[in-house]
């Protein structure tokens, strides 16, 4: 086929600045996670010190995080280079090796020193200067090996043929739950659903699994570990006013919140938000209740503020897959968004006591590395989508099917 054998190629042929233009949305995306990007960085600041900090010593972790931004702005940067068709060929090839990762992490053989377990989970590798959470870029090969799969498929418009995608989805799932790492696992699922509503399959079958999904749930109940659980038990708990878990089982759900109402409409002074946050004692300020830190600081508005940049950064997504006419680009566009949506409606609900902790960070904006890196090479992908996208579908795309 003429085509698969131009478009393969690991190199676009045009020079990259006569398709810089062709990025379009694209830039809202890249430009919403740069300015996301720096509003983490100043809050895991206010997290880190309960002092205002000279302005050119910044705490430690607020430091670290400013060495992971810049390699995750570069790694963006390089993998706009190569042609993202190349990529879509090495599909398998990376969704294997990152359920070797996956599996690598639940070894009983590997030393502590290596794979030590925190908060109970074994989902980080330790490489020295940092730690690896390798189910971080598992999304990612998640994303393109489900695109690559569907990206000319029919199949998923029939019942029974919603099963494949589902088991590619059902493996990392899997490994991730074994860690145990409910929060990441639970993001797999809404991304699945992304991808088959953007290929064409059938509402009444998603319908009908998520029915029959909802009517299971309860039984998932006892599987779950313990304190997953007191995580649900509490929840309910404070959804019915009970206060009396406040100190306890409910003690970091009821900090944030404490926090995040004690910003009001528009923030506490810098140098009392960084005394409360530090002295209130709230766990993982930095990375998942980061939006507690945020509320604080800016208030309501700087929390609206916040959001709307993620929904840009959503809508912008959203316009390059709606642009992009070849079905692997525009699946894992969707896909990757998928990812970053879900993330930010969990995290949000875990701040403001909607939802259980399950520790899920918020996008571009908590402490951690491999997840910074993990959303930035998602937009370098789409970035590289949108420069290399075709005038026109390979072959005759998939279609929309809403009945």
């Amino acid at each position: 086929m003429p085509w698969a054998s131009s478009a393969y190629r690991s190199w676009s042929l045009a020079p990259v600045w006569s398709a810089v233009g062709r990025i379009g949305p694209a830039w809202i995306v890249a430009a919403a996670s740069l300015g996301l990007s720096l509003i983490g960085l100043y809050s895991i600041d206010v997290a880190d010190s309960p002092a205002v900090p000279d302005p050119w010593r910044p705490g430690p972790t607020s430091s670290k995080q400013a060495v992971f931004l810049a390699i995750s702005l570069l790694s963006a940067c390089l993998i706009v280079i190569p042609n993202y068709r190349w990529v879509a060929r090495g599909a398998w090839l990376f969704y294997a090796a990152s359920l070797c990762l996956l599996v690598f992490l639940l070894l009983p053989g590997v030393p502590w020193s290596v794979v030590s377990p925190r908060n109970g989970a074994r989902s980080w590798i330790n490489l020295g200067f940092t730690d690896f959470q390798p189910s971080e870029p598992a999304k990612i090969a998640y994303a393109v090996a489900l695109a690559w799969y569907m990206r000319f498929r029919t199949e998923h418009r029939r019942f029974a043929g919603l099963v494949p995608p589902a088991i590619i989805t059902a493996v990392p799932i899997g490994l991730i739950m074994l860690q145990p790492d409910l929060g990441t696992a639970t993001l797999f699922v809404p991304a699945l659903f992304a991808a088959l509503i953007a290929a064409g399959a059938r509402l009444r079958h998603l319908a009908i699994i998520v029915m029959l999904s909802a009517t299971a749930a309860p039984a998932v109940y006892p599987a779950l570990r313990p304190h997953q659980q007191q995580r649900i038990v509490g929840l309910l708990k404070q959804l019915q006013g009970d206060t009396s878990e406040d100190q306890d089982l409910n003690f970091q759900a009821a900090t944030a919140r404490t926090l995040a109402a004690a910003g009001g409409l528009t923030g506490l002074a810098e140098d009392r938000s960084r005394a409360l946050v530090h002295y209130n004692r709230l766990p993982e300020r930095h990375n998942d209740m980061i939006a507690a830190v945020i509320l604080n600081r800016f208030g309501v508005l700087g929390g609206v503020a916040v959001l709307g940049l993620h929904l840009i950064w959503f809508a912008g997504a959203l316009a390059c897959a709606a642009l992009t006419k070849d079905p692997f680009g525009r699946l894992l566009i969707v896909t990757l968004a998928a990812f970053v949506a879900a993330q930010v409606f969990i995290n949000v609900g875990m701040n403001v006591g909607l939802l259980p902790i399950i520790g899920i960070t918020l996008p571009y904006v908590s402490y951690g590395g491999s997840s910074l890196l993990t959303v930035w090479v998602m937009v370098g992908l789409m970035m590289n989508v949108m420069m290399r996208r075709p005038k026109s579908g390979p072959r005759r795309s998939f279609e929309f099917v809403q009945d």
